[in-house]
């Protein structure tokens, strides 16, 4: 189990069972509405939104995906994007797993990796991923972003949670072992 002091960085993301987080656009219009999971007490567990920038751009596409920023520290990896195109949002272009670190010793709750294989992989290779929350879609897509690409090496998981839904879907909780 994770023994890291202070705020959570949590991976949560839905997963195809062919192992995608999106499709080869970035859509995830593959993932089903889950009525049934009530959000806001999901939501109401973190205060800040940490992601890259096509997770970013996508999510920022439509007023319901925008609508999850709200209330929200948004902080987006990227050495592309425009820091003056959002003044609501922090854009890190540079020493990203540096002030990762710096956030998570900060007082509130826990932080929502919101998306973004390559980001993922790069904070976990640096020790600062806590949790990976996995809701496993029964959907093969064939191709897409993965869940991880290329890490450097094997990463021990503890299961921490299963969930089962009637639609298929299984949610799976794993904290990181350091």
């Amino acid at each position: 189990m994770s023994d890291t002091p202070g705020r959570r960085i949590r991976y949560s993301v839905a997963m195809s069972l062919d192992g995608f987080i999106a499709d080869e656009d970035g859509g995830y219009g593959w993932i089903p509405a889950a009525d049934y999971i009530d959000f806001g007490i999901w939501l109401a567990k973190i205060d800040t939104l940490l992601m890259g920038r096509g997770t970013y751009e996508t999510a920022t596409s439509t007023e319901e995906g925008r609508s999850v920023f709200e209330g929200m520290q948004v902080v987006v990896a990227s050495t592309t994007l425009d820091p003056a195109s959002d003044p609501e949002v922090e854009v890190v272009g540079t020493d990203v797993e540096h002030v990762v670190a710096e956030l998570k010793k900060r007082p509130g709750k826990d932080i929502w990796l919101f998306g973004g294989g390559v980001l993922f992989r790069s904070l976990l290779e640096a020790g600062l991923v806590d949790r990976v929350e996995v809701a496993v879609i029964p959907v093969l897509l064939g191709s897409g972003i993965p869940l991880l690409s290329g890490a450097a090496g094997p990463t021990k998981l503890e299961l921490h949670s299963t969930e089962a839904f009637s639609d298929g879907i299984v949610l799976l909780k794993y904290d990181v072992v350091r």
